[in-house]
């Protein structure tokens, strides 16, 4: 996942597509979010549940632990090592759900610029990515979304995909009562596959991220 992503929708349809019943307590907003071009370090919605029940928040889009300062804060994590890893052990157990429209991918085809490739899934319905972070309110808090390899033709994109969920498992990633045990094998087994997913050709100009609007996410051609 090369680190841009889409939130257009708004979060009510986000958590329409989660479909988890009980209040929410929304801290983005209703209106649409209008957002083509998402960069790291830049505030994304993030879906999660506590005792209160399901929130929205918008966090940064990355994080790294308080000892990590020789290094910029990564923006995903591997499913294969976050569960056990010492970088990630203090957000392993704070679990969310960050519903995006879609992503970017680059592609090397010869030319002289890697082509960028929109990838969404093909049922128009939000990709939910599981993801964990530090939600605590302060300056520190970030998120990652964790990946998986890529598999089938989605390969040929990138070898690394978002773990997206079905709302029936995302809402049982962001219980907190889901066992960290439980929590991991989801994540590492229970991904959507390419199948649920379509990828094509578009604009350079996502390249800038200055640049926003649904012209960014229009096929070439």
């Amino acid at each position: 996942m090369c680190g841009r992503l889409t939130q257009y929708c708004g979060i009510h349809d986000f958590v329409a597509a989660l479909s988890m019943p009980g209040a929410l307590q929304n801290n983005v907003g209703g209106q649409q979010l209008e957002r083509y071009n998402v960069a790291p370090t830049t505030p994304v919605a993030v879906l999660r549940q506590e005792d209160s029940g399901l929130r929205a928040d918008l966090v940064k889009w990355g994080w790294r632990p308080h000892w990590a300062t020789d290094r910029a804060a990564p923006i995903n994590a591997r499913v294969e090592k976050v569960a056990h890893g010492a970088f990630f052990r203090a957000i392993w157990p704070h679990r969310a759900i960050a519903p995006v429209d879609g992503w970017y991918e680059w592609v090397d085809e010869g030319g002289p610029k890697k082509q960028p490739y929109y990838i969404r899934r093909r049922d128009g319905q939000p990709s939910l990515c599981a993801s964990i972070g530090q939600f605590a309110g302060g300056e520190h808090d970030g998120f990652v979304i964790i990946t998986a390899d890529a598999q089938g033709g989605m390969v040929d994109v990138h070898d690394r995909r978002p773990v997206v969920l079905s709302p029936s498992l995302a809402r049982q990633w962001v219980d907190p009562a889901l066992p960290k045990e439980q929590a991991e094998q989801l994540a590492l087994n229970l991904g959507e596959g390419p199948a649920e997913f379509e990828w094509y050709r578009v604009s350079s100009a996502v390249g800038n991220v200055r640049n926003q609007g649904q012209e960014l996410i229009r096929p070439l051609g």
